[in-house]
């Protein structure tokens, strides 16, 4: 290497931890997302296995670069922040983009909208209440 200082053995070690913790995580959204029977179950395990995840990365990261430059690294942490603003948005909006979907396909088993469908404008274009509609 270019001159960068040994790392400590147990700062290697609790890397170490913290990456086999991540693959746990990861293995636990994986194995979610075969186990469950729905799309909307399907999608949590991901979302939130995946950012716990991303974040033992991330600390793995900071320990071990700032061990090895001897002072505090913390440029990954814009990557994490990042991930963990648009992890949840996306989630989201796919889970409605679904709900969508499945209600237009005309799937009972989807909750009702929360708003109620408006009214149609009556028969021959006149507004309600309008000037245009009055005789």
């Amino acid at each position: 290497m270019s001159g960068a200082a040994p790392v400590a053995l147990w700062v290697e070690a609790l890397v170490a931890v913290l990456l086999l913790t991540s693959a746990f995580f990861v293995l636990t959204a994986a194995w979610g997302v075969v186990r469950l029977k729905d799309f909307f179950q399907r999608m949590h395990p991901p979302a939130l296995a995946y950012t716990w995840a991303a974040w033992c990365v991330t600390f793995a990261c900071i320990i071990y670069f700032s061990a090895q430059s001897q002072s505090l690294v913390l440029h990954t942490w814009i990557i994490i922040i990042l991930l963990s603003i648009t992890a949840p948005i996306t989630t989201v909006l796919l889970a409605r983009a679904a709900l969508f979907r499945f209600r237009q396909a005309g799937r009972a088993d989807m909750p009702p909208r929360l708003q109620p469908a408006q009214p149609e404008a009556p028969a021959g274009g006149a507004s309600r209440g309008g000037p245009e509609g009055e005789e």
